[in-house]
């Protein structure tokens, strides 16, 4: 409008200077220019800096390879990465990126899967394990049978959910947007306001032929009452940038979730970058989230005289041959020890109570304190140390050799890695945290007092866990569920930001709002700290985009003419204009440089 403004005055007053426009003195053809010129630079420098925060996404179209080495009726043929169909076998050598989602049929290597999962090291891959699409095969060769090409592959699933968050609105960025239409309106009604005020009454009162432009030399001289209250009228058009209110949000928004991207974080839309930054209760997952989801050897205590190997090595013989997870537990513990776990010359599992077994000769019991009492055995002895596993949430079970008790073996589902440091790095940054499980309330408490979570929410069924999340929601709070993504599913969408964790390749696939591609629980803290992170860039672009026009509308109105004498021109005021929107996305970029503290920043 201003362009055009200063184009059609500077034509007429050229043709037609007597017509009563101004004249001479109001020709803006320079104006026009300048405005043109400054507008495309801004535009320029905007598009340009606004093309770095998708940068996340171009790193991750880069890592998709264009070839594939596949056998085909026995022979190795090199097709197109798009050409690849499920169930082909598909060969990788060292330093080869991988063309599709698969499983290793053969062979063994190191992947380096940073790249998608944030994970810094490589990891092991050998027969039986899943591997993903763009990520690097380090060392060794293998072939793996393809389960997931084209738009299916996790790579694909990524790109997908990245592009779509960056393109989502958050309610925050609803209002901006809003404003920024109504703005427009309002700018035009204003600046019709200030023709009008200074081409009836201001001129007359105030205008001065010394005055001058800011940072200008030159005087107006006598420019006419026309050409002067449309100079103002023309600078207030040009000054004001609903720009910079519009791009506030949205390019912080492509910054957080490229960023969130980088790290294994996918928000899956802005709103969740939003909701993330409003809760207060983080509640967890007890099983598959904070610990591993199946049972392991805790302890072997002895009695007095007899060695632990011998305790651990009785019990998993006698367990060998059930099917019992605590068995097996205690299978796996005696040979990750490099004991030998003889099968059993005789085996009788006792339901409820344990198992009984004959092993070279000797009688071998492992069970609870009612098998003890049936076969004779005096467990008073034990008592206390058989309490202080219970209390820990430990399944203490006795063992009995030949009439003689000799030991305990306690089993317990561990907590996975870093899971005490996660859940206090959530503490640190104010957010209460629960857990939700259906184990019993002692096991539960346990678990909490291990990893130091405040609530306990115990005895609670899978399709109980969505009345327990609206019972926190309905005191007032604002949730965050972290779960598995499968039978955590209802809770998830039920709270105010649902996450599901470790979900590997099926990414598209989940209920959560947040979706962590690896098992680490401190990605939990990152998805919080990116969020905040990303809401402090917008309130910071907004609060400059509304404290710039609040300052440079009434100074290109002519507000303060009447004591300076200074008026702004339309080309230092497109100038301005395409300064406040680059000032958005320079501070918008610095979001790049963000690290969140549960990944070594500061």
């Amino acid at each position: 409008t201003g362009i055009g403004a200063a184009y059609l005055i500077g034509v007429l007053n050229t043709f037609f200077p007597g017509a009563g426009f101004g004249g001479e003195k109001a020709i803006f053809f320079e104006s026009a220019v300048l405005l043109t010129a400054f507008i495309i630079l801004g535009k320029y420098l905007e598009a340009l800096t606004r093309g770095r925060t998708s940068e996340a996404i171009r790193k991750l179209m880069r890592l998709q390879p264009t070839v594939a080495r596949v056998v085909r009726d026995g022979e190795e043929h090199e097709v197109p990465a798009e050409a690849v169909a499920v169930g082909d076998t598909v060969l990788v050598r060292p330093g080869e990126r991988i063309p599709v989602d698969g499983v290793v049929l053969d062979g063994y290597s190191a992947v380096d899967e940073s790249m998608l999962t944030g994970e810094s090291l490589p990891v092991e891959k050998q027969a039986g394990a899943a591997v993903m699409s763009g990520t690097l095969n380090k060392t060794g060769a293998f072939s793996f049978r393809a389960t997931q090409v084209g738009s299916e592959t996790a790579l694909a699933q990524i790109i997908r959910l990245v592009e779509e968050a960056q393109a989502s609105k958050a309610p925050i960025q609803k209002l901006a947007d809003w404003v920024a239409g109504h703005f427009i309106l309002g700018v035009h009604a204003l600046a019709l306001t200030v023709f009008v005020f200074w081409f009836l009454a201001g001129y007359r009162l105030f205008f001065d032929p010394a005055s001058s432009f800011i940072l200008s030399p030159g005087v107006l001289g006598e420019i006419g009452v026309f050409g002067f209250a449309l100079l103002l009228s023309i600078t207030v058009l040009v000054i004001s940038c609903p720009c910079a209110v519009g791009m506030a949000t949205p390019s912080a928004m492509m910054a957080g979730t490229g960023k969130g991207a980088e790290y294994g974080v996918l928000f899956k839309g802005a709103d969740a970058i939003e909701a993330a930054t409003k809760i207060d209760t983080v509640v967890l997952d007890k099983t598959g989230t904070l610990t591993r989801g199946e049972p392991s050897v805790t302890d072997v205590l002895p009695s007095e005289g007899f060695p632990p190997e011998d305790v651990l090595r009785w019990a998993a013989v006698a367990e060998v041959a059930s099917e019992h997870p605590l068995g097996e537990a205690i299978v796996r513990a005696a040979r990750e020890r490099g004991l030998e776990v003889a099968r059993p010359d005789s085996f009788q599992a006792i339901p409820g109570h344990g198992v009984e077994a004959d092993w070279r000769g000797r009688k071998i019991l492992l069970g609870t304190r009612r098998l003890m009492a049936l076969r004779g055995l005096d467990t008073a002895g034990e008592e206390g140390r058989l309490q202080a596993l219970e209390s820990e949430g430990k399944t203490a079970m006795l063992v009995a050799v030949d009439g003689a008790l000799a030991g305990l073996v306690a089993c317990a589902d561990t907590l996975k890695p870093h899971a005490r440091e996660a859940v206090a790095a959530l503490r640190r940054m104010g957010l209460e945290t629960a857990i939700l499980t259906g184990d019993n309330r002692r096991t539960a408490e346990a678990i909490a007092r291990q990893v130091g979570i405040d609530r306990v929410l115990a005895e609670v069924l899978p399709d109980q866990k969505v009345a327990e999340v609206e019972r926190l929601q309905a005191e007032g709070r604002r949730v965050a569920m972290v779960g598995d993504g499968i039978n955590d599913a209802p809770a998830l969408a039920r709270a105010d930001l649902g996450i599901a964790i470790g979900s590997g390749t099926d990414v598209a696939k989940e209920t959560g709002h947040v979706i962590l591609l690896k098992e680490d629980l401190r990605d939990i803290n990152a998805a919080f700290e990116v969020a905040r992170a990303t809401m402090r860039k917008v309130k910071q672009n907004l609060f400059w985009a509304f404290s710039y026009n609040t300052l440079s509308i009434p100074l290109g109105a002519g507000l303060f003419y009447p004591f300076w004498r200074l008026v702004v021109s339309p080309e230092l005021a497109a100038l301005l204009m395409a300064v406040s929107s680059l000032s958005v996305t320079l501070n918008t970029l610095l979001l790049k440089r963000f690290t969140p503290r549960s990944k070594g920043g500061l």
